[in-house]
């Protein structure tokens, strides 16, 4: 596939000076892809042990490719390893290999102003996040935030057994700093619908807090931010649409993907207006 519907590693590198794209519609719903991102500055990757492809493995790619018919969404370009803007502001830079699945992140120290200009884009992000909720409220009153990643369940090698899938969920719903029973008819909508879709042949498996339970800064802030008016649900899909060790797609997984995410629209609205 080529294109401008091309989820291709040539498109994000393309927005190496970007720190993210913002898209903003009249709807109540939102969808980020903040771990999408591959791009570092050149002072960051000057002082990287990483290459490029240990970055990828642990990035989200395609993310972005996953969200694209939401009229509000955020993608973030910038990579987790220059600064991970779902980890609190503390923890937003790997210092130390226990901080990144035992990744030697820094070949040398990163200097002060290496690391305070990657904070500061954590801030901007969280001013950004912030005022575009605000606004949101303002015109639905209310809203929903599809905070979208993906993980890995081949750790131990590309010819290595996978991890038991009762384990790893095909799509991992975190909820663990929402207000589980306030937001109920819309979380349990939202799973049903992923859940009724045919998926090679079967149901999607479709689990809560299992492999991941929601606990990033971004949900955090939200429900922090909008206690009574923001519902955030971190939406984890393993990686089965693509190859983790080489950074392949399977684009018609991906495009199944995409359709399936963005049918939930409709009805994330129709549940939002029925949750009060």
């Amino acid at each position: 596939m080529n294109g401008p519907d091309c989820p291709s590693k040539v498109l994000r590198e393309s927005l190496d000076d970007e720190w993210w794209t913002q898209h903003r519609g009249d709807s109540p719903i939102v969808a980020t892809a903040i771990h999408n991102g591959h791009a570092v500055r050149g002072a960051v990757e000057r002082l990287l042990a990483l290459s490029a492809a240990e970055r990828l493995r642990e990035e989200d790619p395609f993310t972005e490719f996953i969200i694209r018919d939401f009229p509000n969404r955020i993608v973030v370009h910038r990579s987790r390893f220059e600064v991970d803007i779902n980890r609190p502001r503390g923890g937003a830079i790997y210092v130390r290999p226990e901080q990144a699945w035992g990744l030697k992140v820094w070949a040398r120290e990163p200097p002060h102003d290496v690391v305070e200009a990657s904070l500061a884009m954590h801030d901007e992000y969280y001013a950004m996040l912030e005022a575009m909720l605000t606004g949101i409220e303002r015109r639905h009153g209310r809203f929903v935030v599809l905070d979208v990643h993906s993980y890995n369940h081949r750790r131990d090698g590309p010819e290595a057994e996978a991890t038991r899938a009762e384990a790893a969920p095909e799509v991992n719903i975190g909820t663990y700093s929402m207000d589980r029973v306030k937001w109920a008819l819309v979380v349990d909508a939202f799973v049903e619908a992923l859940r009724s879709v045919e998926w090679q042949g079967r149901r999607l498996d479709v689990r809560e807090n299992i492999a991941f339970q929601g606990r990033g800064e971004q949900t955090r802030f939200i429900h922090e931010r909008f206690p009574d008016t923001g519902c955030a649900i971190a939406v984890e899909f393993k990686k089965f649409f693509m190859d983790e060790w080489t950074g392949e797609p399977n684009m018609e997984a991906l495009a199944a993907l995409r359709k399936l995410v963005s049918s939930t629209l409709p009805l994330l609205v129709s549940a939002l207006g029925a949750n009060r």
